[in-house]
């Protein structure tokens, strides 16, 4: 998958292009909405963004995995190199810990990011203040080119800025 983002002037651009997108078959759940004015979505019936897509939730994650597997993986193996405990422990004891590792390495900064703004979204930060809505459209990797040309064919009004790279299967 591959996050777009285009930057929509109006609520009623926005409707139209949602409905658009959703005739051009992308799920309703795999786009999302960001605004100043969270009201005006509900009020207009948008998928509106949730913490997820404006936190740095799914990121902080991804590296307290990381950080918090390699911290345990490091932790096992210095208690198998223990003298006398290391051999009753065995190699089970690395992949445990590392495990462990990573799952309170993940549990802790996800605390962490869901608390912090999305740093993607920060460079549309002061457009969506202006008035401005952050349209995030997730759409299969064969399928950027076709919605993105959608939009542009059909809301010259709205301003396509690029897409991310890859969006994991979860949020």
């Amino acid at each position: 998958m591959r996050r777009l983002y285009f930057l929509i002037p109006t609520i009623d651009s926005a409707k139209t292009i949602v409905d658009e997108l959703l005739l051009a078959r992308i799920e309703q759940r795999h786009i999302h909405i960001a605004a100043a004015d969270h009201h005006a979505l509900l009020e207009a019936n948008l998928p509106e963004a949730n913490l997820l897509q404006e936190s740095d939730f799914i990121p902080a994650v991804e590296r307290g995995v990381a950080i918090g597997g390699a911290t345990g993986i490091l932790a096992g193996i210095a208690a198998v190199a223990l003298p006398g405990v290391g051999l009753v422990l065995g190699g089970g004891a690395i992949l445990g810990i590392g495990l462990a590792g990573a799952g309170v390495g993940a549990w802790i900064s996800g605390m962490i990011g869901i608390s912090v703004p999305s740093s993607r979204l920060q460079e549309f930060e002061k457009a969506i203040d202006e008035g401005s809505l952050l349209m995030m459209v997730d759409v299969p990797k064969a399928q950027v080119e076709d919605i993105t040309s959608l939009v542009k064919t059909h809301h010259p009004e709205a301003h396509i800025e690029g897409t991310e790279p890859i969006i994991p299967a979860f949020p």
